[in-house]
Parts: C-alpha cells; structure tokens; sequence
C-alpha cells in the first residue's frame, strides 16, 4: 500500500513538471530554450544592402548645436536674443556692479545691418571724486550653463567696442570660484567707430563652470557687439566641438539629415529655419528664434557648417526644407514660387561651381568645391496640410527641372499605399513603446518593392519605457533595425532621433548622446547603433529562425570588407525576452573551413536590469563588451544573455566565399 502511493506521488510530480515546461515553452522562449539560426550564405539567396542605410539625423533641439555640438561658448553673443526693440533682454548676460557704478542698456546703433542691437554700457565711476569697486565694473557671460575653459588650452576672444572717449576694458575667463584662468587688456585712444578687437587667452588653470568678463574702471560710455569666444582646437578649425564630433564620427554615418525636424517648421514661419539668413560673415547673421523649441540660435551653425560637417563625417547631406508650411500657418500654392527660389539657390550654394552666383558665395566662405548634395526632403510631417500636396509638386517639378539626378523625399507615408503624387523616398517617423518598436521590425515586410524606398528618418522608443535612455529602448530599436536590414530592398535609409541632449535642456527625452559644457557619453540606444556600423553597402545574407519565436527574437547575417579587405561574417541577434537562449547555428553555402579559426568575437549589450541607464556618474554602464569566441565552425552553439544584442563576428577565408556585390565600397570609411 505504501509503495504504490509513493508511485502515484512521483509520477504526480514528473506530470507537474512536464505541465509547467510546456507552458513556460508556449508562453515565449522558455529559460534554456534551444533556438536554431540558419544561415544561407549563398549568393542566390542574398541582398545588397544600400550604401546609405544607417545615417544620423541632427536637429537644433535640446541645445544640440547652440551650447553643444558647435564650440562657441558666448550665448547670445550679439545681444539679439531679446528681439529687435529697445530696450530689450540681455540674458543670459548679467551685470557685474550696481547701478550707483555702472547703467546697462541695448540700443540700435550697431554696424551689422542685419543684427542692430548693441549693448551700452554707461560707466558712472571711475571719473574724479569716484573710484570704481576693486576689479571693476562691466559685464559678463555664463555662456551655455558654464564655459568649459581647460588649462594650457587656446581661445579665440573677437568683439567689436564703441566708445567717445579711449577704452581700457580688462577681459578675464573666470573659474567659479573667481579664480581668473586667463586675462587681457584692450586699451585704445580712439575707437569713435566699431572697431574689431581681437586676442588669444590662453587658460592657466581648468574650471567647467567658467565664465567670459568684460570690465573697465574707467568713467565713459562703451558699446560692446558681437562678442565671441572659440576654442582654437575645433575640428579642423571648422568650429565642431571635437568630444561631440568624434561621438558621431564614431558611428560611421552613411548621410546626415539637417537641420532639423520641426526646427525647420516653426511654430510661424517668422521662426522657421531660412538658410539665407545663416550664411555669410558670422557677424552679420541676425540669428533667429526657435519657437518649437523655445530658444535662440545665432546661426553660427548655418547652411555652409551644415554641409561642412556632412563632409568632414565623410557622410552624404540630406537637406530638408521649410515648403512654405509651418505648424500653424501655411503659403498658398498660388503664391509659393518666391520660397520655391530660396530652395533653389540653397542647392546651387551647395552644388553650383564657383562661379555661380550661390556657389561663388559659398566658394567666398572658404569652400570652393561644391559639396555632394543628392538628396533633399521636402518639408518635415507635413502631409495632410492643406497646401503640402501643391507646394510639394511645386517644389519637386522645379528641382527635377533643375537637378534631374537629386532624389526628392516626400512627408507622406507610402508604406501601407503606393502615393498619390512622383517622389524618390517616403518619409517614415515611428517614436512608440518598447514593444510596438520591436513589433514594427516586420512594419516593411509587405511594402512594396517597386516605387519609392522608405526613408525611417526618426525612430526611437519613447515613454515610460525609455527613460533618460534605457537597454530596454536600445533593445527593441535594434530589433527594428534588423527588420529593417532584412527589408534593405524596401527602405533606403533610417536615424536615430534626437541625437544630442545637453542636459540642462532635455526637452526631448531620451537621446543618443548626452552632454554638458565639459563632459558626454552614449546612452544605450547610441552604442546600440554601433552594431550596423558595418551594414552599409554589405551584403545581407538569408538568414531563418526555428521555431520561430517572433515575440522575443529576431536576427540577421551580412558579409562585409574591411579596409585591409579582409572579408567578415556578423551575425547580430536581439533576445528581447527575459531569460537565457542557446543558439545552434548553422551555416550553409560556404566551403569547408571558410571561418578562420582565430579573430573571431562576440560582442555583446546588455546589463542586469532592463532599466539600466548610462549617466555622468556611470558613463559605460550599459555598453559592448567584446569577448573572444571559441569553437568556431559552421556548426556552433551560442548562449544569449536575457535582455541582450549580440554580434557574432567571423574573419573569412576569401579564397573559399564569394560576397555579393564584392566590388562594393569600403564601409568603415564613414
């Protein structure tokens, strides 16, 4: 009797055991669920990714360009931030003294046509019977939440004085403590016209939170204008922060979508981006409010820097537009042609030869040689305004009649419908949850192949699932990025959006890259991107799942060329689910020891909380780590970490694989 109920008991528990398997495997990939990847590495099967899949799309927003990317420290360096009348706001420029010592006003007395207001400043000490406080009274500058001001460093002081009367002004970099990091004096018997005056500081000590002074001792009246400080070891001299620039350049992008977004828009067209206004001397630009984003820009970063900038990533310039529509007012088809003109001089500035009318202006700059525009987007989330589809056709009859080769891209979305009107690319943005993210990797499956090509020129996971920038929103970002290598022939290219935040203005969350004045790092979703560096111009192989658990797993293969031409193999898999997977792959349509036995690596991202964000304080503690991989063979078995990118990377014997579209550009020049 007892014998027979310990039977019972034991095949009780192995029947609740086996309940529980099944329904842990029926739920999703079960813990140590076995998954095979198989790989067809045949040219028959494969696909020629386009050389421009994975690019970067920069917009002004959350001070990416005023206050980041380019170097100038002085905000509002011309004093026009607070508009065109008098008096009007200085800020953030503060007053050092009080008003017993020194009156602070603007007026319009500036010599720059386009930007009239200029600082007076009326000095009331100093004078007999008077003696100014001890360093001084003037003004001075915080530049963008503190400028960066590093010891043995160069800056470049340029401003422009007006005075009755000669002018001694002391001009200091200032650490937060007072500590004075650089100085010099300008000292001048007659400066009764704007006079440019010119140093180089160079700094004796380090202090983030520093700040530009301008002060005298000396009783008189001065204007000041146009005051600017650059730091002289600038990308090239081309006036990119280098830390920032060597974060994008890092990524490889194949084109850079600029300048923006809903920047390009405006809240009124008054605010929109005009390109013309950002050209020239940069004295002379008026600058302009972004109204979107709630802050002024001088336009240092203009139309040439742009396309500078394009060139110096070695990535192709994708311009997009403002079509005479903005968010709350629009330009009625009948009267579109004079934007229509600005549009076309805007493309002779980039690609007209130098004696061009806009090409000799930009060869003036310091460009002589056109830049290689080929792609311009007309407008941005425009499609179902009420004038878009006329200015739209507008534009693009004008610029095909002008520059038959540039590919036009429309705002409207041709993924589920073909379009009702000619374009070269269909404008795509997605920002959603972690799970419709990864889901909408399968959103080009059924596009069609004929027609326009998809252009996802802003993705990224928003909401509470993101954070200031988590591994859960990388992770389901990558998963659509390899949907989107397995539609390479429906989609001709997609960016990350935003790309910069300076954190004391995130007023878009989260982002690729995060900064201040001194410091930045990647969030998740930035070194995520790291992973398709390669997949531009390569080739992508068939590659299947089995079973296929579409819910948490996704992958892909490519081959590619590095610059000493040796031949690779990557495999990238996203395990979007929480618990571990061994992948069996299986590689076919190679010959035999095609894999070289050494070299090869598994890199991986991926962290203990699906919430782990980078910061400041732990700048890597969601990044790649590279490990070597062993046992390599056609036949491999693989554990994927829960929550987790993996890339598998193989050196191949070229003498035993043929690539498709082996004459193919080198990707990592980009």
């Amino acid at each position: 009797m007892g014998a027979i109920t310990l039977l019972h008991i034991m095949l009780l528990f192995f029947f609740i055991l086996l309940s529980a398997s099944y329904q842990s495997s029926a739920t999703g990939i079960g813990a140590n669920q076995t998954i095979s990847l198989f790989v067809n590495a045949s040219e028959a099967s494969a696909k020629k990714i386009p050389e421009t899949l994975f690019g970067i799309f920069f917009e002004e927003i959350n001070h990416a360009g005023a206050g980041g990317l380019w170097a100038e420290l002085v905000s509002n360096r011309g004093f026009e931030a607070g508009g065109p009348n008098t008096p009007s706001n200085i800020d953030p420029w503060s007053v050092i003294g009080d008003e017993s010592s020194l009156l602070v006003s603007t007026d319009r007395s500036s010599c720059f046509d386009r930007n009239k207001i200029a600082l007076r400043m009326e000095v009331l000490c100093g004078g007999e019977g008077t003696i100014c406080p001890a360093g001084g009274v003037g003004i001075y500058n915080p530049g963008f939440w503190g400028m960066n001001i590093e010891q043995g460093k160069t800056y470049k002081l340029v401003l422009y004085a007006r005075s009755l009367g000669p002018i001694n002004v002391s001009v200091s970099l200032t650490g937060s403590t007072g500590l004075q990091l650089a100085a010099t004096n300008f000292v001048a018997s007659d400066v009764s016209n704007w006079t440019k005056l010119e140093a180089i500081l160079q700094a004796k000590g380090t202090d983030a939170n520093s700040r530009l002074q301008l002060t005298t001792t000396r009783k008189g009246v001065i204007w000041f204008d146009q005051v600017s400080l650059m730091p002289t070891d600038t990308y090239k001299g081309h006036g990119f922060r280098n830390d920032l620039f060597e974060m994008v350049k890092n990524m490889r992008p194949a084109f850079i979508r600029f300048p923006g977004g809903c920047f390009v828009e405006g809240e009124w067209l008054r605010n929109a981006f005009r390109w013309k206004e950002t050209i020239g001397p940069w004295e002379e630009r008026p600058g302009h409010f972004g109204d979107v984003w709630h802050y002024w820009t001088d336009d240092g970063l203009g139309h040439l820097e742009f396309l500078q900038l394009a060139e110096d990533l070695g990535a192709l310039p994708i311009w997009v537009f403002n079509n005479g529509v903005s968010h709350n007012d629009e330009v009625d088809t009948s009267s579109i042609s004079p934007f229509l003109q600005e549009i076309l001089d805007g493309i002779e500035f980039a690609r007209g030869d130098r004696d061009s009318k806009w090409g000799s202006v930009r060869a003036a700059m310091g460009h002589p040689e056109p830049f290689d525009l080929r792609y311009v987007a007309v407008g941005n989330e425009d499609c179902g305004k009420k004038n878009y589809l006329g200015n739209y056709l507008k534009f693009y009859s004008a610029i095909k009649s002008a520059y038959p080769d540039i590919k036009i891209i429309s705002n409207c979305d041709g993924s589920s419908q073909p379009l009702d009107h000619p374009a070269d690319l269909y404008d795509y943005h997605i920002y959603s949850s972690a799970n419709n993210v990864f889901a909408s990797a399968q959103k080009f499956d059924k596009a069609s192949r004929n027609g326009p090509k998809a252009f996802v020129s802003e993705y990224a996971v928003t909401g509470n699932d993101a954070g200031k920038g988590s591994l859960l929103a990388a992770l389901a970002e990558a998963g659509f990025l390899i949907g989107l290598e397995k539609n390479c022939d429906a989609v001709e290219m997609a960016s990350y959006a935003p790309l910069f935040v300076n954190t004391h203005d995130r007023t878009w969350s989260p982002d690729a890259i995060v900064f201040d004045s001194s410091q930045a790092y990647g969030t998740p979703s930035y070194w995520m991107q790291h992973f398709f560096r390669e997949s531009n111009g390569a080739t992508l192989l068939s590659s299947t799942l089995q079973p296929n658990p579409s819910s948490s797993l996704i992958a892909s293969a490519i081959t590619w060329k590095d610059t000493e031409d040796n031949r690779h193999l990557r495999i990238k898999v996203v395990n979007f689910g929480s618990n571990s997977v061994t992948l069996q792959i299986s590689i076919d349509g190679m010959e035999v020891n095609s894999l070289q036995s050494s070299g090869s690596t598994k890199t991986e991202l991926t962290s203990s909380n699906v919430m782990d964000e980078n910061s400041f304080q732990v700048p890597n503690k969601v990044v790649p780590v590279k490990t070597q991989l062993d046992d390599v063979g056609e036949e491999m078995d693989v554990v994927l970490s829960p929550h987790s990118v993996t890339s598998l990377d193989f050196v191949l014997n070229s003498d035993k694989i043929r690539i498709f579209g082996s004459d193919s550009v080198d990707r990592s020049s980009y």
